[in-house]
């Protein structure tokens, strides 16, 4: 599944790729927004397939070991969280600021990134009894790829739409 998932964020940054690309002569606003939404799904497509929060994760286990802090490891993951959590939060808000022209016409996309940065914010957080939510099953089904693929695949869904509304207006003119 973890295969599966990587594949379908980079199949989610062509899409959004595309988009923009079919978009560029004709509207900056959605030429930037599908931009900056392709450039986001291929570098969370680099992440799940490189495991980059593992790394940094040991990184700064190695730190605190070798400078003596790691008794105090917890209070600098809470900050590091709260602080990761601001970030994603402000970014969140000030696309979707810069973006409010184009809220209407990409309202499933926005509701697809909603969707994934949520998932992703809960993984980083990563309460216990949320974690345990996420690996419960369905029909042998984890909520967290539920949960993961409904963001990425709500965004691929606005992308096509995107391309075919683009491809019919151009058939008209």
């Amino acid at each position: 599944m973890g295969w599966f998932t990587v594949v379908s964020y980079f199949a989610c940054a062509i899409v959004s790729l595309s988009a923009a690309i079919k978009c560029k002569k004709s509207d900056r606003g959605a030429f930037l927004f599908w931009n900056a939404i392709s450039t986001l799904m291929f570098l969370l497509g680099v992440n799940k397939q490189l495991d980059l929060q593992s790394l940094l994760t040991e990184i700064g286990r190695q730190i605190a070991r070798y400078q003596g802090w790691m008794d105090q490891r917890r209070i600098i993951q809470f900050w590091f969280i709260v602080i990761l959590v601001i970030a994603v939060v402000l970014s969140f808000l000030i696309f979707v600021i810069v973006m409010r022209d184009l809220f209407r016409r990409f309202k499933f996309a926005f509701i697809g990134l909603f969707v994934l940065m949520s998932f992703i914010m809960i993984r980083a957080i990563s309460f216990h009894h949320v974690d345990e939510m996420l690996r419960f099953r369905i029909f042998d089904v984890k909520m967290n790829w539920v949960f993961e693929l409904t963001g990425i695949y709500t965004v691929f869904i606005a992308g096509m739409i995107d391309i075919f509304r683009l491809k019919n207006s151009e058939d008209k003119e």
